[in-house]
């Protein structure tokens, strides 16, 4: 029989998960208007918006421990991610270039952009939150895809010196910066939501595969191969 956790003011499982998730999407949709406040008020560049917006989404799992398990509505933990898959849908045939999510979630203002990376990347989520919820796979995958992928660009278009190119344009210091955003956030989101599953050597392992897939990866499609090779390598190793 499965034990229930205690829940906030000893709700019914479900009502405590519908907060929470009502916390996540609080959460979630204070980011884009305050990149848009940034971008259009203070000049933040269109590609760092769209990073910290990527960031902060991979980030919405820190919430995950709030759920509570054993309960179909655990898998509510996905429905931010699947409102944003149809506004992404949406926004990117129909909206106009002055729509908010076009402003600060794609790099050149394009809103089909928004049926690529940004699109595969809620899609990844949803998957890792119902077939890997709260496992090591899982959790690893979203916090690598969130930071490691967030971070490198940011650090590669403007400290990148050393170029190399397989598929696409990378730097040497964009992938130390993959790797490091990796091998912290994966240290971090795995001994918070699943603690019974730390391994740091392992964890590491796979945040340098990771790297080295996210190194040769087209762009947008690495939002697809870098939570997959994460996912293969943490069932292998």
């Amino acid at each position: 029989m499965v034990m229930l956790q205690a829940t906030f003011f000893s709700l019914p499982p479900v009502w405590h998960n519908a907060l929470v998730t009502l916390f996540t999407f609080v959460y979630v949709f204070s980011v884009p208007p305050l990149m848009d406040y940034l971008v259009t008020n203070h000049g933040l560049p269109r590609d760092i918006s769209r990073k910290i917006t990527h960031i902060c989404a991979g980030s919405a799992i820190v919430f995950l421990p709030l759920f509570i398990d054993g309960d179909w509505s655990q898998y509510l933990n996905i429905t931010v991610f699947a409102v944003w898959t149809i506004l992404l849908i949406q926004k990117g045939l129909f909206a106009a270039d002055d729509d908010q999510a076009v402003k600060t979630m794609t790099r050149t203002g394009d809103k089909r952009e928004l049926l690529k990376g940004t699109l595969y990347f809620v899609l990844v989520a949803m998957l890792c939150g119902t077939l890997y919820y709260k496992t090591f796979e899982g959790v690893l995958a979203m916090a690598v895809l969130g930071w490691g992928d967030g971070l490198a660009p940011i650090i590669g278009t403007r400290l990148g010196k050393m170029k190399y190119r397989i598929l696409s344009d990378k730097s040497v210091e964009g992938s130390l910066a993959f790797l490091l955003g990796s091998a912290l956030a994966g240290l971090f989101f795995v001994w918070l939501i699943v603690p019974e599953a730390f391994d740091a050597q392992k964890i590491l392992l796979i945040a340098l595969i990771a790297t080295v897939v996210e190194g040769v990866s087209p762009k947008e499609v690495d939002n697809l191969t870098i939570p997959a090779a994460v996912i293969l390598a943490a069932q292998f190793l």
